[in-house]
């Protein structure tokens, strides 16, 4: 078998025992890292150590790792304008965070008949968030349900700052306190006398 030392130095191909004697004198382990080459490689290391540390980079790489979660909304094909902007807002918001959306619409009794409304429905939901998503599968029918699935986009738009003309000045420290005063006095209900 191949040697390496702890030093990292190649020492070449040794005998089973010699490679043993070798770690034991330096209070080590004998590790096989590669069996299937040829010869086979081993490593004299902390086999402790060793495995503290991959354990650890393993952990970091699944801390780094970004788990996608698919969200679903569901709407029907009815919906009142609030209740869609609404939705459309927490789907935007959704595939901001980098999640996939599954928007569902719901047809009961003889909603059937109209799947055309739920196709408008969901046209306008992708119209609506196609700067934040593209449309991964197109509208299908599953069961009572017409659904669609919505993926992130590559590139999240970055809302850009206002203007330097249109920000207002903050007030300094005193005139800060003032206002907070003034304010105070405003949400104080008036005594019985002042009425």
């Amino acid at each position: 078998m191949l040697l390496i030392d702890e030093q990292n130095a190649k020492r070449g191909v040794i005998s089973i025992q010699e490679a043993l004697k070798m770690a034991e004198a330096a209070e080590l382990d004998l590790v096989e890292v590669a069996p299937q080459a040829t010869p086979p490689v081993c490593r004299i290391m902390n086999y402790g150590k060793y495995r503290f540390q991959q354990q650890k980079r393993d952990k970091d790489a699944r801390k780094k790792q970004k788990n996608q979660v698919v969200k679903e909304i569901k709407m029907r094909p009815k919906i009142d304008l609030h209740d869609y902007e609404f939705k459309v807002k927490a789907i935007q918001t959704f595939l901001q965070a980098g999640h996939r959306v599954k928007v569902s619409v719901f047809f009961r009794g003889r909603e059937m008949a109209f799947l055309d409304r739920g196709r408008e429905v969901l046209k306008k939901v992708v119209d609506a968030v196609s700067e934040f998503g593209k449309i991964e599968m197109e509208p299908r029918m599953e069961g009572a349900y017409m659904r669609i699935m919505i993926a992130p986009a590559a590139e999240i738009p970055v809302k850009k700052p206002a203007p330097q003309a249109e920000r207002q000045k903050l007030p300094s420290d005193g005139a800060a306190a003032a206002v907070k005063a003034q304010k105070a006095k405003k949400d104080v209900l008036p005594d019985a006398d002042q009425i």
